[in-house]
């Protein structure tokens, strides 16, 4: 009888456990995550081959439940941030994937285009319409349009640019009507839409439909390159592409033989840009034997990413080398003169 009782308690215990893990609160937990070698990822078509690594880090972040926010209290580098950090207001779980998703496919334009400018390779963009990342509840897109969609004509009309589109909505006047026709899962639709003030204090003066929205384009280079990222996103591997594909496209290796990670992102004209996570990305680089770790510098900023980096590095006692970089140029005026691994 007692052991009945017993298994029953362990039961019951065990039906807890297993239901509060699936209890999530209002926090994300990032964590360490991988240092992932970008030689198999990207391929220049007929690109030359490379002794060493260039590496991309990443951190691992999900929705804390009771256990993962317990032990990122007590864990080293472990982060907890609120919700409303991590996700815009009114953002959804399938919005923010999107979002992130879009803003690797952005950071891989951007590496590609300042790659091939600087190997002094010409760069071309076909514009394909204006990309849905959210839609705002209560407004007349709602219910019709959905994170993802692609815009690309407007009362049977092609417009240019996201400024070609924001600037004819919002010359409409509230309750009048649009046609919009948009792709969806590839497939072609067309959906009407009455125009609408905003309803929030600091856009109430505003006439539109209630979609966030970027542009839609893609990149036209010869010879052709492809990045296959499957389902990282976010756009902090940006800079660390940019290396990656340039050195395919040169002859004179850059890696010289060593294993180089990194992270920033990367703007058209070459700037490198903060990340979020750089003390867990160091300790990614370290954990996967990483020699050199390149930091973003912004400009020498006390709080800057290489700042952190430099203290991570010091705290975990690796021997991998952090160097600052503000430009992709710096990037590869340090690695030409870098001596060869012996």
């Amino acid at each position: 009888m007692k052991k009945i009782k017993m298994i029953r308690i362990l039961l019951v215990f065990a039906v807890f456990l297993l239901a509060s893990s699936f209890y999530y609160l209002p926090y994300y937990i990032s964590k360490p995550g991988m240092a992932k070698e970008l030689e198999p990822i990207i391929e220049v078509e007929d690109g030359y081959e490379e002794e060493g690594k260039f590496m991309l880090t990443t951190v691992r972040m999900g929705r804390a439940n009771i256990y993962s926010y317990l032990s990122a209290k007590l864990i080293d580098y472990r982060e907890i941030y609120p919700i409303e950090y991590v996700r815009g207001e009114n953002e959804t779980d399938e919005e923010y994937n999107i979002r992130q998703l879009h803003l690797m496919n952005s950071s891989k334009i951007a590496a590609i285009e300042v790659a091939y400018k600087k190997a002094g390779i010409p760069v071309d963009f076909k514009y394909n319409g204006v990309y849905v990342l959210h839609v705002v509840p209560d407004m007349p897109a709602e219910g019709k349009l959905e994170a993802a969609d692609r815009i690309f004509q407007i009362d049977g009309k092609e417009f240019h640019s996201s400024e070609e589109f924001i600037k004819y909505v919002s010359s409409l006047k509230a309750g009048e009507q649009i046609k919009l026709t948009y792709e969806r899962n590839n497939e072609i639709n067309h959906v009407n839409i009455q125009a609408e003030a905003f309803k929030d204090d600091e856009n109430k003066e505003r006439i539109g439909i209630g979609i966030g929205l970027v542009d839609d384009k893609e990149l036209i280079v010869k010879p052709n390159v492809k990045v296959k990222t499957d389902e990282i996103g976010g756009p902090s591997a940006g800079f660390m592409f940019s290396l990656e594909i340039y050195n395919q496209l040169t002859e004179s290796d850059l890696t010289k033989g060593y294993e180089i990670a990194g992270t920033g992102t990367i703007s058209p004209d070459g700037t490198v840009g903060k990340i979020g996570g750089i003390e867990q990305k160091v300790i990614a680089a370290d954990n996967a034997g990483a020699d050199i770790f390149l930091a973003p510098n912004e400009n020498g900023a006390k709080d800057s990413n290489y700042q952190a980096a430099v203290r991570t590095a010091e705290d975990i006692g690796t021997e991998m080398k952090i160097i600052p970089v503000d430009t992709f140029d710096d990037a590869i005026t340090y690695l030409e003169n870098l001596q060869p691994k012996k």
